[in-house]
Order: structure tokens, then sequence, then C-alpha cells
């Protein structure tokens, strides 16, 4: 299955029709990130069998001009938000990589499958669209990226991304968890976790090529 097939099954569901006429009041009434025409974004960069990592966040960042559909990932020239400054700590403390844009379509070119749990958020308000529909969109795009038999590893960085582990059965993907890169729980379980190393090892074990970080 591709990824737009998949997408095409979920839009004929109830739960989606619902999903969409709430995203079309909220959008012409309120200032909502990423863009409309950026919320599948993450679809764009590869296909559901070039997929080689999935990285699952939480809702996307909101404020002006950083969320533009990659979970972690802000538009070029921004600031870095405070779970991305976090990320970068550890990608350097792992590999002694430094990274200074915000932008990580060029990991999603890889086969970096960087995707929230919700895919939209109203401006300033964290979680402003939780239980509206994105969790059953997102759980069957996990789904469908677990059936797949390409090995793959999964990324899951805190408690809402933990949720899903139950749903990563197939033996051929690995999974990869710690604390969230947040400043409330980095410090927890997040550095020193090397995550990017790991991912890099999984991947050779599997004669797949490893993830550029750089």
């Amino acid at each position: 299955m591709t990824f737009q097939e998949l997408i095409n099954i979920e839009r004929n569901k109830e739960y989606f029709k619902k999903l969409e006429s709430f995203l079309k009041e909220e959008y012409s009434s309120k200032t909502i990130f990423p863009p409309k025409d950026e919320v599948f974004s993450m679809f764009n960069y590869c296909e559901l069998d070039e997929v080689k990592v999935v990285i699952i966040g939480q809702d996307p960042y909101h404020e002006i001009n950083q969320a533009h559909g990659l979970a972690f990932s802000v538009k070029e020239g921004n600031k870095l938000p405070k779970s991305l400054i976090n990320i970068y700590k550890e990608l350097y403390d792992d590999l002694l990589i430094t990274r200074l844009t915000g932008e990580l379509s060029d990991w999603a070119r890889q086969g970096v499958f960087l995707i929230n749990t919700i895919l939209t958020v109203e401006e300033g308000k964290a979680n402003s669209h939780r239980n509206k529909g994105w969790e059953i969109f997102t759980s069957r795009v996990i789904e469908e990226l677990n059936k797949d038999n390409h090995p793959k590893v999964f990324v899951l960085w805190g408690k809402q991304a933990f949720e899903y582990e139950k749903m990563i059965t197939n033996s051929k993907h690995g999974i990869i968890k710690s604390a969230h890169p947040s400043p409330l729980s980095a410090y927890r379980e997040f550095f020193g976790s090397k995550p990017f190393s790991r991912i890099n090892e999984f991947l050779k074990n599997n004669n797949l090529e490893p993830i550029d970080w750089s």
C-alpha cells in the first residue's frame, strides 16, 4: 500500500469526515499550524516501503513560522525550539555532529519518517486538537508501517509515543525508547540514550544504508 492509498481509505471513514469538518471551521476562524497545505508533508519525502526510521512526536509546534508537517522540524531560518535544541545536544554527544538548521527534510528524504500523533494545533495552545480524530489516523499509519516487512526502527520518545509500542508487533522492526527531549524530561533518560548511533547500528545490521544525520 502507498501512503496516498492509505490516506484515501481513511478519508472515506466517518471519523475522518468529522475531523475534516472540524478543521475547516478551525482554519477559517483561527490561526492553525501547520499551514493547511503542509499538514501531510511528512508523506512527501519517501514512500511507505522506503521508510527506515519512524520518529513519533506529539503535536506540532504552536508558534508562528515553526511547524511545517514534520515532527520536531522547524522552517528554515527560525530559532530552534527547546526540544530540538536537546535533540541536537544528544546528536553531538552521540556522534559529534553539529547541525545549524532546524529544518529536517534532509533526514526525511533518507527515509526518516517524522510523524506527530496529532497533526494540527491552534496558535499558542498546545494539544488543542487532541481527541479530534488525528490519533485514529496516526494509529492507522503506524499499523501500516508495522505491517510492511522492510526493516525499520521505531523511535519512541516520551509517554505519548510509548502508547504506540503495542502496535509494533513485526519482528523485522526495532524499537528505541527513552524520555521525551523536552526540557521537562530530557534529563531523566533522553540525554545519554544515543539514539542516532543505535538507529544506524540497526540499519547496518539489516544491510540498509545508515542515516547521514549531519
